[in-house]
C-alpha cells in the first residue's frame, strides 16, 4: 500500500465504465481539441529543443503539421471501433488508457516519419530520432492523460449521480412498493414452437440475452426464478412493446421499470438496482434517452 492506494483500488478504478467519445459529434470535439492544443503547445511552449536552423518552413506551419499527425493517427487507429456496440457499451477506464497509450505510440512513429518534410537534418532517419519522437509524444501525452482521465471521470461521475437523483424525487415513482397494476398474461412466441409460453407482466423482473438464448427472470411466490428460452431479446421486446413499463436499457437487457428500487449514476450513465436481484444492471449510453423517456411515462 502507498498513500492509501492499493492494487485492488487501482484495478477497481480501471474497471470503471468510461464514456466512448470516438464517434459522431463527440469525435469532432475530440479532434478539434487535440488539434488546437497541439498547435498551441508546440508553437508557444516549445517543450523540446527546437533547432530553427534545420527548419524547412516557418515554425508555425511545422506546429500545424505536427498537430495533423495525431488527428490522422486517431482516425486510422479507431477505425471500426465506433460501429462495435458491444465494445462501446463495455468501454471502461482501462480500455481508454490502453487506447491512448497505443495512440501515443503510433503518433510518435508518425512524427518520426515526417521529419524529412520539415527538418533539414542528415540524421532524420536515425534510431536516435525515432526513439526521441516516441519519447516526446509519450511524455506530453502521458502527463495529459494522467490529468484529464481522472478529472473527466470524476466530472462525469458526479454529473450522472446528480442526474440519477431525479428518479428518486419523482412523485409517483416506480419505487412505490404498494403500486399494483393487473395485466393480462401475454402469449410469447419463441424460436421453438413447443417452447412458447405465457408471461405475466406483474411477475417479470428482467431479461438478459445469453448468445442464442434469453434468460428471463420472474418473481413468483417471493422467489426469483429463471427461465431460459431460445429467442432474441429483440423478439421479446417487440412482443412486450405495448407495456410502457418494460423497456430496453442495454443491448443485452430488458427491464421492468416497476421493479427498480434505486437508480445510481456512474461515468458511463446509470446503474439500476432491482428487487430481488443482487447485481445492478446497466443503462448503456445509447439507451439513456429511451430510458429517461420511458421513465417519465410510467
Amino acid at each position: 500500500m502507498f498513500s492509501g492506494i492499493t492494487l485492488k483500488s487501482i484495478s477497481h478504478f480501471f474497471a470503471q465504465p468510461y464514456p466512448f467519445y470516438y464517434q459522431g459529434k463527440d469525435l469532432s470535439v475530440v479532434v478539434f481539441a487535440i488539434f488546437v492544443f497541439v498547435v498551441f503547445f508546440n508553437f508557444f511552449v516549445e517543450p523540446f529543443n527546437v533547432s530553427r536552423d534545420e527548419h524547412i518552413m516557418h515554425y508555425f506551419w511545422i506546429s500545424v503539421i505536427h498537430s495533423l499527425i495525431p488527428i490522422l493517427v486517431l482516425f486510422l487507429h479507431i477505425g471500426g471501433l465506433s460501429t462495435k456496440s458491444t465494445l462501446i457499451d463495455s468501454w471502461n477506464v482501462g480500455k481508454e488508457t490502453l487506447l491512448l497509450l497505443s495512440f501515443f505510440l503510433f503518433t510518435g512513429i508518425g512524427q518520426f516519419l515526417i521529419r524529412d518534410l520539415i527538418y533539414d537534418n542528415p540524421n532524420n532517419w536515425s534510431w536516435g530520432y525515432f526513439f526521441e519522437e516516441i519519447r516526446n509524444t509519450f511524455i506530453v501525452g502521458t502527463i495529459l492523460m494522467l490529468i484529464l482521465i481522472p478529472v473527466n471521470f470524476n466530472r462525469l461521475y458526479l454529473r450522472n449521480q446528480q442526474k440519477a437523483a431525479q428518479f428518486q424525487r419523482k412523485p409517483e415513482s416506480v419505487f412505490d412498493a404498494d403500486k399494483k397494476e393487473i395485466f393480462t398474461s401475454i402469449f410469447i412466441k419463441t424460436q421453438v414452437k413447443g417452447d412458447d409460453f405465457k408471461l405475466n407482466p406483474n411477475e417479470f423482473i428482467f431479461a438478459q440475452s445469453d448468445k442464442n438464448y434469453l434468460e428471463i427472470f420472474l418473481k413468483k411466490e417471493g422467489k426469483l426464478l429463471k427461465q431460459v428460452k431460445r429467442m432474441t431479446i429483440k423478439e421479446l421486446d417487440v412482443q412486450l412493446s405495448q407495456l410502457p413499463f418494460i423497456t430496453r436499457t442495454h443491448r443485452s437487457y430488458l427491464v421492468n421499470l416497476n421493479q427498480i428500487t434505486k437508480v445510481s449514476g456512474n461515468a458511463q450513465g446509470y446503474r439500476l438496482k432491482l428487487r430481488e436481484v443482487p447485481d445492478a444492471l446497466p443503462v448503456s449510453r445509447t439507451m439513456i434517452p429511451n430510458f429517461e423517456q420511458q421513465w417519465r411515462q410510467v
